[in-house]
């Protein structure tokens, strides 16, 4: 029986059949946490002994929660119904869903393609492009992530490099430099691919005049702007798009992540009416077995329909500010260790001394019961991502844990300095 696996057997098995080096890793920053029971903005341990607050949410995953109920109830009454469906064929969940966010995209985006993962979608995206264009090069980011597919993994920076060679083409330029943008983009560009607040980089935000720019020279040069939200969107920063702040219209924007509903994966590209010349001479040019599963369509429905009302964008502004203000506040009572904060709605970034305390903080949050990872791409970066159902009450639960993380990490170093 399930009741009958302990955490010590979890971690074990884990470790012999999935993968040793990251149990290592888990032990060393004190998160050697096997999930069992789930609930909200709460996981707890296996063996149940303790719980966490997730301020990592997988990257957007859990934007409801762990086990939204009234998503978990769609999926139920699904199940009765229907299936993952026949790609081939058409799909009345799928087209449902297609006309929403249709209804919500920005400007004149129309048309979606489906698929089970996040660099999928991005794969998808880029396809299109190349095809469309029928130009070969990519620009991307410095410090970008994109996913671990094929073409998403080209467009990747740090993490491609390990499993090299990939796809030609790709090239990469500092985010939010639009000069050096523009002195790349040429003849042979397909498309400029940026994720809209770099995730992994930091939570990083550009110039006002950014991304109007980027549309700009797209525009002149007949490359396709691609914009990823795999984790920006979805009322993440506060507006159901982050582009919306800055009130441009790309071609193609890529969704995955929060599109799960935590339930059922999910991602989507969703494109502009132009680029869907492409596929006039065949159709089935591109086909994904799991992509639109009508399970997970009609999950995702109920999702888009939740994030998108103007009451549940409210609420995330207000806990935004809610956390804003105590962490002005534990600013002002750590200036030694958080010397600064990059924030949108929910989407923050604690940005401290130097690289020791990213790693630091996550192994004193877990210590205080919550859980959130530091930036692959600075070190010195806490990315914090709750559910955006987080309560007051939770938020003040985890200012509280803030505070004292922040206090061990400041002893730490300073005990650090004493040594040197």
């Amino acid at each position: 029986m399930e009741s009958e696996y302990t955490k010590e057997q979890a971690i074990a098995d884990f470790g012999t059949y999935v993968s040793p080096q990251k149990v290592k890793v888990y032990q060393a920053l004190g998160v050697d946490f096997v999930p069992g029971r789930r609930e909200g903005a709460r996981i707890w341990d296996l063996d149940d002994s303790r719980s966490l607050i997730n301020l990592r949410s997988s990257g957007g995953v859990f934007n409801l929660g762990h086990r939204p109920p009234q998503l978990v109830r769609v999926l139920k009454e699904a199940l009765d119904n229907v299936d993952v469906g026949d790609h081939i064929l058409m799909s009345a969940a799928r087209a449902k869903l297609a006309r929403r966010l249709a209804e919500l995209m920005p400007g004149d985006i129309q048309y979606t393609i489906f698929s089970s993962g996040g660099g999928e979608a991005i794969d998808v995206a880029l396809k299109l492009a190349r095809g469309y264009t029928k130009r070969a090069g990519v620009i991307s980011a410095v410090h970008g992530y994109h996913g671990h597919t094929g073409l998403a993994l080209a467009a990747t920076d740090k993490f491609s490099e390990k499993f090299g060679p990939l796809a030609p083409g790709f090239s990469r330029v500092p985010f939010g430099d639009a000069d050096a943008l523009q002195d790349v983009v040429g003849d042979d560009t397909a498309a400029v691919i940026m994720e809209t607040i770099p995730a992994t980089a930091g939570f990083v935000f550009p110039p006002d005049d950014y991304f109007g720019r980027v549309r700009e020279i797209c525009d002149r040069t007949g490359a396709v702007m691609i914009l990823d939200e795999v984790q920006a969107g979805l009322s993440r920063t506060g507006r159901l798009w982050a582009i919306d702040e800055w009130e441009v219209v790309p071609d193609v924007m890529v969704l995955g992540k929060g599109m799960s509903g935590g339930i059922y994966p999910m991602s989507t590209t969703c494109y502009r009416p132009f680029l869907q010349a492409f596929f006039e001479g065949d159709p089935f040019s591109h086909v994904s077995s799991f992509g639109g599963s009508e399970l997970g369509s009609t999950v995702c429905l109920e999702m888009l329909n939740i994030v998108s009302e103007p009451e549940f964008i409210a609420q995330v502004n207000s806990m935004g500010e809610r956390l804003a203000a105590g962490l002005a506040q534990l600013r002002e009572a750590h200036p030694k260790v958080l010397i600064g904060v990059r924030q949108k709605g929910l989407m923050v970034a604690l940005l401290m001394a130097d690289d020791r305390c990213g790693p630091a903080m996550t192994t004193a949050l877990g210590e205080r019961g919550a859980l959130a990872l530091f930036a692959d791409f600075d070190l010195s970066v806490l990315q914090v991502m709750p559910p955006l159902t987080i309560t007051a009450e939770e938020i003040d639960e985890v200012l509280e844990a803030m505070d004292g993380a922040l206090g061990a990490v400041g002893e730490k170093l300073e005990l650090a300095a004493a040594r040197a």
